[in-house]
């Protein structure tokens, strides 16, 4: 993996996130790691930083993780390991080593983790978050589908300081 800048990213970042998906991956204080594979969020610029935007359910375990953490990674990679994502989007870490049981195999980056073949990989840092609301939809079509247990997302808008490309 080699460091670079976060407008060196190649690729299309619409097919990365919403056609080839990610893992959204953060690690506790105590060093327990958890990850949830993601097709929801996008990249830009805001404030001045280079940022990402993703969105968690709260009753995801993941989403306990990213509120322990500053700092959490997103991973992009290849097909041949969709299977793994596959896994990671299923299952729940509450219910079994859905780490293990993907093939996943940890990677540190600082005082984060991916995890190996990764061909991309975010590291960022927390910089804002906020739950969508329902009084706040423009399209009412879309808290009536895709939220009818009024399980909102939380969103989390965070600078990029490290990318690494395989």
């Amino acid at each position: 993996m080699r460091e670079i800048t976060p407008n060196e990213i190649n690729g299309n970042t619409f097919k990365l996130i919403g056609s080839d998906w990610m893992l959204i991956t953060a690690a506790k204080n105590d060093g327990s790691v958890n990850t949830m594979t993601a097709s929801w969020g996008g990249v830009g610029v805001l404030w001045n930083k280079n940022v990402c935007f993703v969105f968690i359910r709260p009753q995801r375990y993941t989403y306990e993780f990213t509120e322990d953490a500053d700092e959490f990674t997103l991973s992009f990679y290849p097909e041949e390991m969709r299977n793994a994502l596959t896994v990671c989007g299923r299952k729940s870490g509450r219910d079994c080593d859905k780490i293990s049981e993907a093939g996943l195999i940890p990677a540190k980056l600082d005082n984060t983790v991916y995890f190996e073949g990764a061909k991309l990989v975010m590291k960022v840092k927390k910089l804002y978050k906020t739950q969508l609301e329902k009084s706040e939809f423009i399209d009412s079509l879309i808290p009536n589908t895709v939220y009818p247990t009024n399980d909102y997302h939380y969103v989390y808008i965070c600078e990029i300081e490290k990318v690494l490309e395989k």
